[in-house]
């Protein structure tokens, strides 16, 4: 069946090969190879932007946050409690399951919120049978927009 072997064709599909791999890696951001690291917007003086998903308000510092509400479909998520350290999400504080939507979710925390410093609270997917594990469970994209859905509050002082 392959008698006839060419060496020009080994060579220009080798090629047309590398072309498709270049132009895939060069076509693609940064922030897309990279879904650990997460870039803010600029805190002083911006709007933080919010997800329609889910919705928190500014709130006293303590042992919870409260989530005004999360609009998922089920089966549900998780919500994140996570530290924002300079432009980019820190410690994950404390999360909570949420099966479908669902208002006024509170979220105990492992460790309590400090006054005057913001925090973040993102969605997770479940994929580890029910239990949460922020380095295994994937984060939830909002179809829409197609970005993480991340929304940010700030602890009075």
């Amino acid at each position: 069946m392959t008698e006839h072997f060419s060496t020009s064709s080994f060579i220009a599909g080798v090629m047309l090969g590398a072309l498709l791999v270049g132009a895939w890696y060069f076509g693609t951001s940064p922030e897309a190879l990279s879904p650990a690291s997460t870039t803010l917007p600029a805190l002083k003086g911006t709007p933080l932007s919010e997800s329609g998903a889910v919705s928190v308000t500014d709130q006293p510092s303590g042992e919870s946050v409260i989530i005004e509400s999360i609009t998922v479909p089920p089966p549900g998520v998780w919500v994140a409690v996570r530290e924002v350290n300079g432009a980019d999400l820190g410690n994950v504080l404390g999360a909570a399951r949420v099966v479908g939507p669902h208002s006024s979710v509170v979220v105990p925390l492992l460790r309590p919120t400090e006054s005057a410093r913001v925090y973040a609270v993102e969605l997770y997917r479940d994929d580890n049978n029910g239990a949460f594990a922020p380095a295994i469970n994937s984060v939830y994209v909002d179809f829409d927009t197609g970005t993480r859905v991340v929304s940010y509050f700030t602890t009075a002082p």
